[in-house]
């Protein structure tokens, strides 16, 4: 098993690569800002974009929006994972740039 990290400063630092490798965890290459290949930065995506669209103006309307996304949470994910083969072709097509799925 391997560790995916998303390239950012903080997971790339002297100190957790000396770490990562005194420990042996294996740790997967990963180009960097590519939440093309994070199905959960595209579920992430997904919520912001609900919660943009009904505007809630109070921490009691942002709650209960999030009530129903969590009823849809589960499929959300599911379908981000399930569209990976299509947006790794894209990636590929793209030459590692970013994609629109």
């Amino acid at each position: 098993m391997g560790l995916q990290m998303d390239n950012d400063p903080k997971h790339t630092s002297k100190v957790v690569a000396k770490w990562l490798k005194d420990n042996k965890v294996k740790v997967l290459e990963w180009p960097s800002q590519s939440p093309d290949l994070n199905p959960i930065e595209n579920v992430w995506a997904e919520v912001k974009k609900h919660v943009r669209a009904r505007r809630p103006t109070n921490l009691t309307q942002l709650h209960l929006l999030s009530g129903g996304m969590g009823q849809n949470s589960p499929n959300l994910l599911w379908e981000a994972c399930g569209r990976l083969p299509q947006t790794l072709t894209q990636v590929k097509q793209f030459k590692g740039n970013s994609t629109k799925y």
